[in-house]
C-alpha cells in the first residue's frame, strides 16, 4: 500500500509593503498589486490601512466603478459606510466584513462615519474569471457575528471569513463559500511562541500577511522569519505552519484557486483583453458600465 506523503508549504518570496494613499488621500499600505509583478494569482491586491490621525483618512473613497473583479474591506477597527449605484448600504464596524462581486459594474463609495479614533482594515481584490467578468453585480455585508470565532489551545484564536478552516478535525465554515476561486481568508492571533497550522488545497495559491508582530513560517529547524507588513508567498504543500516569534502575532492566511488566465488592468477595470478594457471604459464615460 502506498501513503502519500504530507507536504508543508516553505516562504517561497516575500514582497514588502510600500506606503502610498488611494480614494481620496487615504493612507495605506501596498503589498500585492504594486505592480504586475506583484500579483498572486487570482490575488490582484492586498492594502492595509492603519492610523489613529483623522487627516490620513477621513476623506476616504468617495464615488468610484469597478468592473471585472471583487473587493474584500476586513475591518479591525473603525466605522465605514458602504453605499451604491444598487442602492446598497452597509456599515462596515470593527470586526466586520463586506464582500463586493462588481461583475459587469459598479459604482459604489465607502466614507469614515468617525472624526477621530482608529480607523484600521484590510482591502483585498480578487480576480474574476473570463465567464464571470460580466455578471450583474451583488454585495454582501457581514456583521461581526456573522464571522466564526475559534478559540485555540493556548491563548491565540482565529476568525474564518472565506472557506473552512479545519481544526482537530474539525471543520469551521466562514460566510463565504461556493466561488469559483474558492478563496480562505482567515485572520489569526498568536501568543509568543504558539504555532497554527492550516491545510490549504493542492495547487491553490497561498499567502501570509503577519501586520501585528513577527512570524515563523515552516517547522523545527525549516522555520523562515517573515516580518510584518509584509506578503509572505508560499511554496506548493498540503499545509502552513506558522508559530508567532518572540511576541504575539496576527496576521493573515490567504488562498484561492488561481485562474491562468490573461490580466489587463487599468486602474479599477480588471479584464482579460485590452479591447475589454477600452469597452470599459467608454461604458463608464457612456454611463453604462452598470
Amino acid at each position: 500500500m502506498q501513503y502519500q506523503q504530507v507536504k508543508a508549504r516553505q516562504l517561497q518570496r516575500v514582497i514588502q509593503s510600500i506606503p502610498t494613499s488611494d480614494g481620496g488621500g487615504v493612507k495605506l499600505r501596498r503589498s500585492l498589486g504594486q505592480s504586475g509583478f506583484t500579483r498572486l494569482d487570482p490575488f490582484l491586491m492586498l492594502d492595509e490601512f492603519s492610523s489613529e490621525n483623522p487627516n490620513d483618512y477621513i476623506a476616504g473613497f468617495p464615488d468610484h466603478p469597478h468592473r471585472g473583479f471583487e473587493t474584500v474591506t476586513y475591518m479591525l477597527d473603525g466605522h465605514m459606510l458602504h453605499q451604491d449605484h444598487l442602492g446598497n448600504q452597509g456599515n462596515l464596524k470593527s470586526g466586520g466584513a463586506q464582500w463586493m462581486t462588481a461583475g459587469r459594474g459598479i459604482i459604489h463609495s465607502e466614507i469614515p462615519q468617525q472624526e477621530s479614533g482608529r480607523m484600521r482594515g484590510f482591502q483585498l481584490w480578487i480576480n474574476l474569471p473570463a465567464n464571470e467578468k460580466m455578471k450583474p453585480a451583488s454585495y454582501l455585508d457581514i456583521q461581526p457575528d456573522e464571522i466564526p470565532l475559534v478559540h485555540l489551545a493556548n491563548a491565540g484564536s482565529l476568525k474564518v471569513i472565506a472557506g473552512t478552516a479545519v481544526l482537530d478535525g474539525k471543520s469551521v465554515a466562514g460566510p463565504i463559500q461556493g466561488l469559483t476561486t474558492a478563496p480562505l481568508f482567515i485572520d489569526v492571533h498568536l501568543s509568543a511562541g504558539e504555532s497554527f497550522s492550516q491545510s490549504i488545497t493542492e495547487g491553490h495559491n497561498a499567502f501570509v500577511y503577519p501586520y501585528e508582530g513577527k512570524v515563523l513560517i515552516g517547522a523545527n529547524s525549516g522555520q523562515q522569519l517573515l516580518e510584518p507588513q509584509s506578503v509572505g508567498v508560499l511554496s506548493e504543500g498540503d499545509f502552513v505552519e506558522v508559530s508567532a516569534a518572540e511576541t504575539p502575532a496576527s496576521f493573515l492566511i490567504l488562498a484561492a484557486k488561481p485562474l491562468l488566465e490573461p490580466i489587463v488592468q487599468y486602474g479599477p477595470f480588471v479584464m482579460n483583453t485590452r479591447e475589454e478594457i477600452d469597452q470599459a471604459i467608454a461604458d463608464y464615460q457612456n454611463g453604462q458600465l452598470v
